[in-house]
């Protein structure tokens, strides 16, 4: 019946207390990572003191983009994060070409990814179904991308959409809910990762030695060196990827200028230390040289090798790759679970300034969550996974990535400038350095990678350069931004 009165929209509820803030941030970087990255590193930098030198500079340079970003944080506690710092910064179009990007891939693609593995940590316990060869052959070609296989490992593929539905669902239920499930697997995931770590030591069968013992031939130069040392990075950062995800839910969390920055930095302290214990605990059972050695083996065979599944077997034998496969799949389902629920504010941001599909900016009446945003990220999503594009997609978006990390610790400068008066409840530490390294050290990494992409394209080890597809990539979303933004000048008038 109407009253008269406006019927008020309803608003995301601030249900998330510090606890669950820090769960959220560190079960978002921590994922498969750890157990993958280490082996493809040692094969590119065979030194342990260089790669951990690689763990704590990428952990160090991540921690810089923490305490940039938990500034601008304190200052907009607003649901979308990033996406509303380049609204504030620098204006919608860049704020739009983020988001956009992290729906089209970035977000998407990494949700898909990572919950890939928990599926594939799965078959080590039972075989998935799969289709005849002639389903599985089945493909569509897209130019510069190759294949689409939509039938190929259908079983596989189908556990992965069931495990995004299932916690789509649990998200879509209550903040609450998802928080609490955010909670127990990130506390058990941490657990699972320092027991291996705790019996690597007590009783592996390692040699302190190993921390002393380098493959890398130091006559050669320095440059050949370094630039081992920066391409083994890359590895590190993605295993530290999805640290500013937590900033995507400020508009959910109580007390955000507090809490937010403090779960922020308890988050970066966590898994720095996490990841560096965890390769000494590698180092300590196997040498680096031979850890690269099998990882280039099995990669020649067509397989795979995880170090962590060595390290275990030195202490459990054949129960080792069961005891990785469960720590995998605890650690993936907390990252999954809690990337995909922070990501859908993004989206639910974008179309409350109408700059994307309205019906995106609903929230639900009684379970006060964007359940239009988590139902439209999970359709995309299982897109991806059908399509199996999805690594090539984010490998491609990695190089993207970056210049918006860089972009958002240069608008910790910008607003200084532009809104000196705005209340900060937290100012960077080291002002204007930190985030000046910060982001000299994204803009080197950004050359750095656009040039490692010509190169192999160039050599022919590569069909396309991944750097410059991922801009078109959100390049295509432009024109989106031109409707949205005319439809939106046209409803003000």
């Amino acid at each position: 019946m109407d009253n008269g009165e406006t019927k008020q929209p309803v608003e995301l509820l601030r249900q998330i207390g510090l606890i669950a803030a820090v769960a959220f941030a560190i079960g978002s970087v921590i994922g498969s990572g750890i157990f993958k990255k280490p082996g493809l590193m040692a094969a590119q930098l065979e030194s342990p003191l260089l790669l951990l030198a690689v763990w704590v500079v990428a952990g160090l340079m991540t921690l810089f983009g923490v305490l940039s970003i938990a500034e601008i944080a304190g200052m907009f506690p607003e649901a979308g994060g990033q996406y509303v710092y380049f609204n504030r910064s620098f204006g919608d179009f860049a704020g739009y070409l983020y988001g956009w990007a992290v729906f089209i891939v970035i977000q998407t693609g990494s949700i898909a990814s990572i919950a890939y593995v928990f599926s594939d940590s799965l078959g080590h316990f039972f075989k998935f179904p799969r289709l005849g060869p002639a389903w599985e052959a089945f493909a569509l070609h897209i130019p510069w991308m190759g294949d689409i296989t939509p039938f190929k490992f259908i079983g596989l593929k189908g556990s992965t959409i069931l495990l995004i539905v299932f916690l789509t669902v649990i998200n879509y239920l209550g903040v609450r809910l998802g928080a609490a499930v955010q909670v127990f697997f990130t506390a058990l995931k941490i657990a699972a990762i320092l027991t291996i770590v705790a019996l690597a030591f007590a009783v592996g069968n390692g040699d302190v030695a190993h921390f002393t013992q380098s493959g890398v031939n130091f006559s050669n130069g320095a440059t050949p060196i370094f630039l081992a040392f920066i391409v083994a990075m890359a590895g590190a950062f993605w295993a530290y990827d999805g640290w500013i995800n937590v900033t995507y839910i400020a508009g959910e969390i109580r007390d955000p200028q507090r809490n937010l920055p403090r779960a922020m930095f308890i988050a970066t302290a966590t898994f720095i230390t996490v990841y560096v214990l965890t390769n000494l605990a590698y180092f300590y059972i196997i040498p680096a040289k031979v850890m690269g050695a099998r990882y280039l083996a099995a990669e020649a065979g067509g397989g795979s090798y995880l170090v962590a599944t060595d390290v275990a077997s030195s202490f459990l034998g054949s129960w080792g790759g069961s005891l990785i496969a469960v720590a995998i799949m605890i650690s993936t389902f907390g990252t999954v679970n809690g990337t995909l629920m922070m990501s859908a504010r993004v989206y639910y941001a974008m179309a409350r300034e109408r700059l994307f599909f309205r019906k995106l900016s609903a929230v639900h009446p009684r379970f006060r969550t964007p359940g239009p945003s988590l139902v439209a990220q999970c359709i995309w999503t299982c897109v991806l996974i059908l399509s199996g594009t999805f690594d090539q997609l984010t490998d491609m978006l990695i190089f993207v990535s970056w210049i918006f990390y860089a972009a958002a610790a240069l608008s910790v400068i910008v607003l200084r400038k532009t809104m000196p008066e705005r209340e900060r409840p937290y100012r960077v530490w080291g002002y204007p350095v930190v985030p000046a390294v910060f982001i000299v050290f994204a803009m080197i990494y950004v050359v750095f990678t656009l040039y490692s992409d010509v190169s192999h394209y160039l050599s022919g080890q590569a069909p396309l350069i991944n750097s410059l597809f991922g801009l078109l990539l959100v390049a295509l979303g432009i024109p989106g931004y031109l409707f949205w933004k005319r439809r939106k000048a046209r409803e003000a008038a």
